[in-house]
C-alpha cells in the first residue's frame, strides 16, 4: 500500500515535466515560464516535509498520508476538470498538491520502520524506495499521449484519480504499527539530534544526490548529443536503466540486511558511486562506448544508497522522531536536487561533460569521510508483532 500511494503521489508530483511540450504549444509559454510550473510541486513537498513528519509522530501514520493524499488528489482533479487559464492558479494548485503529497514521505517510511523488523527493514524499504521511479515511469507513459489527446493539465485527472483512489484504500488496508505509550509523567523522547550521528547521515546522503541527479539529468542530452543517438532509442536506454536502478534498491536494501548495517554498504556505494563517475569522465575523453557503460553503471550504483540512508534516519532517530527526521531526509535530498541540475548544466556548458562529471565525483568522495560508520547504533527491534484489527 506504501508503493502505490508513494507512487501516485510521485506520478503528480514528477509528472509534470511530461506535460512541458504540450503547455509550450497550448499556452504559448516560454521556457522560464514552464520551468516555473514544473518546479511548483516540488517546492509544496519541500516546504511540508517535515511538518508532516511531525504530524506523523504525534498522531499515526494512516490517516495523515491518506488525508494529504485525498488533498493531493482533489486539487490536482480540480486543476485537471478547470484547465485555468490563469497561470498563476495553476501554480498555486499544483504547490498545494504536492504540500498533500508529502504526507506519504514520511508516513509510508514510518510504517515500514513501525511493521517491519531490523532484519527486513532494508529490503522493505529498498522496495518502498522504487515507488518514485515507477510514478517517474507511469507519468513517462501516459501523460504526454493523454496531454496531446485531451490537454496538458487535462491529462492529470488520471493521476489524480489514483491518488484520490490510493488515499481511500489507504484507510481501509493500511494499519498504523502498535505503539508503546508513554507513562504518566514520563518525559518526551529526546532529540537525536544532539548528537551528530544523524546529521552526517543527512549530509552523506546530500552528497550521494549529485552523481544520482547528474546521471539521470544529463544521461539521455549526452546519448543524444554527443553520442549521435536517435531521441527513441536514447530514451529505451534510459528508460530500461531507469528499471534497473529500482531494482538496484531493492538489492542494496536485501544486502544490509545481510551485514547487518545500513551505514556500511551505503559508505561502499560512495566509493562505488565516485569510481562511475570517473570511468564515465575517461570515456567522455578516450572512447564513447566507456562513457555508455559508465551511465549504465552509474544509473543503479548511484541510487542504490536512497533507501539505506532512509532506514539509518529512522533507525536512528527511533520512533518518536523518526516521521520529523524523515522529513528532514527528504527536504535535504529535494534541497540539492532542485539545485544541481541546472548548476551542472552551466559547469558543463563552460567546460565539458569529463569535468563536470569529474567534479561531481568530488562529491562521493566526501560521503565516504561524512558517513558515521563507527557511530552507527545497534537498530530497536520491533517489541509488538500482532497483526492489526478493523482495517
Amino acid at each position: 500500500m506504501g508503493v502505490a500511494a508513494q507512487t501516485a503521489a510521485s506520478a503528480v508530483v514528477y509528472g509534470v515535466p511530461f506535460l512541458v511540450p504540450s503547455l509550450r504549444d497550448e499556452r504559448g509559454l516560454s521556457l522560464a515560464a514552464v520551468g516555473i510550473v514544473v518546479a511548483a510541486p516540488t517546492l509544496g513537498l519541500l516546504v511540508a516535509l517535515i511538518a508532516w513528519g511531525a504530524v506523523v509522530d504525534r498522531v499515526g501514520e494512516r490517516l495523515p498520508m491518506a488525508a494529504g493524499l485525498g488533498f493531493c488528489g482533489v486539487l490536482t482533479g480540480a486543476l485537471a476538470l478547470l484547465a485555468p487559464a490563469s497561470l498563476a492558479l495553476a501554480v498555486a494548485l499544483l504547490v498545494l498538491a504536492g504540500i498533500g503529497a508529502a504526507s506519504v514521505n514520511a508516513a509510508s517510511g514510518r510504517l515500514i520502520m513501525g511493521w517491519f523488523d531490523v532484519e527486513e527493514r532494508g529490503l522493505a524499504m529498498g522496495i518502498r524506495q522504487t515507488a518514485q521511479p515507477l510514478g517517474v515511469a507511469v507519468g513517462g507513459l501516459v501523460l504526454p499521449t493523454l496531454a496531446q489527446q485531451d490537454g496538458s493539465f487535462e491529462a492529470l485527472v488520471w493521476p489524480a484519480l489514483a491518488c484520490v483512489v490510493c488515499a481511500v484504500l489507504v484507510v481501509l488496508v493500511a494499519a498504523d504499527p502498535p505503539r508503546t505509550p508513554r507513562a504518566p509523567g514520563e518525559a518526551p523522547p529526546a532529540s537525536p539530534y544532539r548528537s551528530p550521528v544523524l546529521p552526517r547521515v543527512h549530509a552523506a546522503s546530500a552528497l550521494l544526490v549529485l552523481p544520482q541527479f547528474a546521471i539521470s539529468a544529463f544521461s539521455l542530452e549526452y546519448l543524444v548529443r554527443e553520442q549521435g543517438w536517435s531521441p527513441g532509442v536514447a530514451g529505451v536506454f534510459v528508460a530500461a536503466a531507469q528499471i534497473a536502478g529500482a531494482a538496484g534498491r531493492i538489492g542494496s536494501g536485501w544486502w544490509s540486511d545481510r551485514v547487518g548495517s545500513r551505514l556500511r554498504p551505503m559508505r561502499q556505494l560512495a566509493v562505488a558511486s565516485a569510481a562511475v563517475l570517473l570511468v564515465f569522465s575517461v570515456g567522455d575523453l578516450t572512447l564513447g562506448l566507456i562513457a555508455v557503460a559508465g551511465i549504465a553503471a552509474g544509473s543503479v550504483i548511484t541510487v542504490a544508497d536512497n533507501g539505506l540512508a532512509f532506514v539509518a534516519t529512522a533507525e536512528i532517530a527511533g520512533p518518536g522522531w523518526s516521521g520529523r527526521a524523515l522529513g528532514v531526509q527528504n527536504t535535504t535530498q529535494n534541497i540539492v536536487a532542485t539545485i544541481a541540475p541546472p548548476a551542472l548544466g552551466a559547469l558543463i556548458g563552460v567546460s565539458s561533460y569529463a569535468v563536470g562529471f569529474a567534479v561531481v565525483a568530488l562529491a562521493p568522495l566526501a560521503a565516504i569521510g561524512v558517513t558515521p560508520v563507527a557511530d552507527e547504533p545497534v537498530p530497536e527491534r520491533v517489541a509488538v508483532r500482532t497483526a492489526a484489527s478493523g482495517h
